[in-house]
C-alpha cells in the first residue's frame, strides 16, 4: 500500500495545484468568453475540491498521511503553476493540458490499486477518470481543437 499512497498524494498534489490554477484563471480570465468561462472556471474548481477531498478522504482511509501543505504540493506535483496565460483560450488550453497529465497519474494510481487488488482506490480513480475525460472533450470543443489523443487509456 505504500506505493499506492505516495501515488495517491502525488494524484491529490495535482488535484490541489490545479484547483488553485482554476481559481486564478476565473479571477483573471478577460475577453469575449468572460461570462461563459468565468463560470465554467468556478465549476471546474469546485470539481477540482471535491475530487482533492476524495482523494485525501482515500488516503486517510487505507492508512495513509496525506500531503496538505502548499510546499507539501509543490514538491510532489507535475502541474505547473498558473499565471502566465493572458489570453482565454490560452487558459483553456492549460486546463486541457493539466487535465491530460492529471488523467494519466490517476490512471498510473489506478493500475496499481488494480494490481493489489484495491477495488475501492480503483473505483474512486476511475469516477474521476471517466469525469476528466469529459471535461477534455468539451473544453476541446469549446477551444475549438480536437480531443488531445495524450490521454491513456
Amino acid at each position: 500500500m505504500p506505493k499506492i499512497q505516495n501515488n495517491l498524494n502525488q494524484n491529490l498534489a495535482d488535484w490541489s495545484v490545479i484547483y488553485f490554477k482554476l481559481h486564478h484563471f476565473h479571477w483573471y480570465v478577460k475577453g469575449p468568453h468572460f461570462q461563459t468561462l468565468h463560470l465554467k472556471f468556478e465549476e471546474l474548481y469546485d470539481f477540482a475540491a471535491l475530487s482533492l477531498d476524495e482523494v485525501a478522504e482515500r488516503i486517510l482511509s487505507i492508512g495513509g498521511k496525506p500531503a496538505s501543505t502548499m510546499k507539501e504540493y509543490l514538491s510532489l506535483t507535475k502541474v505547473k503553476e498558473g499565471g502566465d496565460e493572458t489570453k482565454d483560450v490560452d487558459m483553456v488550453k492549460a486546463v486541457i493540458d493539466d487535465f491530460i497529465l492529471l488523467t494519466n497519474g490517476l490512471n498510473e494510481t489506478l493500475e496499481l490499486a488494480d494490481e493489489a487488488g484495491d477495488a475501492p482506490t480503483a473505483d474512486l480513480l476511475t469516477k474521476q477518470v471517466e469525469a476528466l475525460q469529459k471535461h477534455i472533450w468539451m473544453l476541446s470543443a469549446t477551444a475549438g481543437i480536437n480531443v488531445p489523443t495524450k490521454v491513456k487509456a
